[in-house]
């Protein structure tokens, strides 16, 4: 592959990296709903079942897939976006009484339509990182999923900053933003998303950008939790991520620098090599028969080091326990065990983020921006961790399955839920960081468990099942938990005090106790499979 095609390379990378850090438009729910909710008169419930409709909509993501084999990445790209703007477009229309009395089936179904268009813009992530990393392809599609977990952070720290001084407008801004920044985004990297020719393998100087990568992602982050607890102003916040985003540009900068440096190099050698006399023939023979040797073992030394790459990717994967479709699957205990303990952790994580905004809002916190970006910024990490545990530490003795990893986040998720009982603020900011940092890092690691226990050719329909108990926790825990809400609040709906969601917690935490019980199973009986790995 040519320096210029390296280039190109980390560029597509840097692409993803920036559609990622847009796409979770989801997330940032929770900071408006309560103003949402007082906006269109909406219950509770209602608003609990809004949840599940963008949930929801993904479960027609399968949709984008069969886009992304027939039509052009870019062109995928924009459907996603524009799905995007027509969700959260026509409810800022609703919101701002520019189309009057919508019905709820209206704002139901826009936000289905919502939820739907991440899962565009994810495919064209995840495939664009396959193809132009193949020996990379967990390291790449995990450390760019990471940023997804920045979305709520990046949207609240531009609403904040924007609207400062009319809070009552949040609602409308974050529809507003929600609509319009994907569709931008979008619309300039979409020139950047495309295959690139990486021959018949990678480089084998990969390692250099990656770690260049991990420590910008990695300061990125720290930069995130610094400013969600500290008290820096709205625009420096944005001013300070805009900067951390543009920082992995260095990398396909460099490259194209190096690339021109190279061929000058190489032109000035020819002409160096034709400058010389005829008379010094013998000698110009001797400096060929160098340079042949010279690039045969220049060739001899690549093709040990593409085997050296190649024992090394061997190395990393665990492997294929069977490669099996949905059909056979469901009938697998493991499979049950797996969706179970996956229902019984981060999806019940994420219902509480996604709650978030009624539970600070019913503790008489004021604080809900903060807690989203919080709970960002820490699932971001979460995010990540499984990407960095892989590229560093893959072949370490000491490195524990992913069964062993899943049990060791779904305990801390059962014992937060617990301390939510107590009042205290920081309990909830604790709690809030914790959930984070442990959803994240479940749903990262839950593609590589998918791929290794029922293989890799039916991967897209196999997770795609897996990860729809995320649509039908959504329902029942959203909606169960909004009728004790609902039992514990007064005749208008409105429910202030820690008895709102005690019951809830109580029962979540004890889920998430049976899900840590259920993961410990799941790592007896697949104990002997991984304990393969070298």
């Amino acid at each position: 592959m040519s320096s210029s095609s390296k280039a190109f390379q980390w560029l597509s990378l840097v692409g993803i990296i920036w559609l990622q850090s847009i796409n979770g438009t989801n997330t940032t729910f929770p900071a408006y709903s309560s103003q949402l909710k007082n906006s269109l008169s909406m219950s509770q419930i209602q608003i609990n079942n809004l949840v599940f409709a963008s949930d929801a909509g993904k479960l027609f993501g399968w949709f984008s897939g069969i886009a992304a084999i027939y039509l052009p990445l870019w062109l995928v790209l924009i459907i996603g976006s524009l799905l995007g703007l027509i969700g959260y477009g026509v409810q800022f229309l609703f919101v701002t009484n520019q189309i009057s009395s919508p019905a709820y089936w209206q704002i139901f179904l826009l936000t289905m339509v919502a939820g739907n268009s991440v899962c565009w813009i994810n495919t064209v992530c995840y495939v664009v990182s396959i193809r132009n990393f193949p020996l990379h392809q967990q390291v790449a599609v995990g450390l760019t999923t990471s940023y997804q977990g920045l979305s709520a952070k990046i949207y609240t720290d531009i609403v904040s900053a924007a609207f400062s001084s009319s809070p009552h407008k949040r609602a409308q801004a974050y529809l507003l933003l929600n609509s319009l920044l994907p569709l931008l985004v979008c619309a300039v990297v979409a020139p950047l998303v495309r295959n690139i020719d990486v021959g018949t393998g990678e480089p084998t100087n990969m390692a250099t950008g990656f770690n260049l990568i991990f420590v910008i992602t990695i300061a990125t982050g720290i930069y995130a939790v610094i400013t969600s607890l500290g008290s820096m102003i709205g625009l420096d916040r944005v001013i300070g991520t805009g900067v951390f985003l543009l920082m992995p540009l260095v990398i396909p900068i460099v490259e194209k620098i190096r690339e021109k440096i190279s061929r000058r190099w190489s032109l000035d050698r020819e002409n160096r090599v034709y400058n010389v006399s005829i008379d010094d023939q013998n000698g110009l023979e001797s400096i060929e028969s160098g340079v042949v040797k010279e690039e045969e073992e220049e060739e001899h030394s690549t093709v040990q080091v593409h085997n050296e790459v190649g024992e090394v990717q061997v190395h990393h994967g665990i492997g294929v326990r069977e490669e099996i479709g949905v059909t056979l699957m469901v009938q697998r205990i493991d499979f049950w065990l797996y969706f179970l303990v996956y229902f019984f952790s981060a999806t019940i994580g994420l219902v509480f983020l996604n709650t978030l905004g009624q539970i600070a809002e019913s503790r008489g916190s004021s604080k809900t921006s903060s807690l989203v970006s919080l709970s960002s910024s820490f699932g971001f990490f979460g995010r990540l961790m499984p990407s960095l545990l892989d590229y560093f530490f893959a072949r370490s003795k000491y490195m524990i399955s992913r069964p062993a990893f899943l049990m060791a986040l779904a305990a801390p998720i059962a014992g937060v839920f617990f301390l939510l009982l107590n009042p205290a603020n920081v309990s909830l900011i604790i709690s809030t960081a914790i959930i984070g940092v442990c959803t994240g890092a479940i749903t990262s690691i839950a593609v590589s468990i998918t791929t290794e226990l029922f293989g890799t050719k039916k991967f897209s329909i196999n997770h795609n099942v897996v990860v729809a108990n995320i649509s039908i926790g959504s329902f029942l825990f959203g909606y169960s938990s909004a009728l004790l809400y609902r039992k514990e609040g007064n005749e208008d709906g409105s429910c202030l005090g820690m008895a709102c969601y005690r019951s809830t917690f109580i029962i979540w935490g004890s889920l998430c106790t049976l899900g840590t019980v259920l993961a410990l199973t799941l790592y007896a009986r697949t104990r002997k499979f991984y304990s393969k790995r070298s």
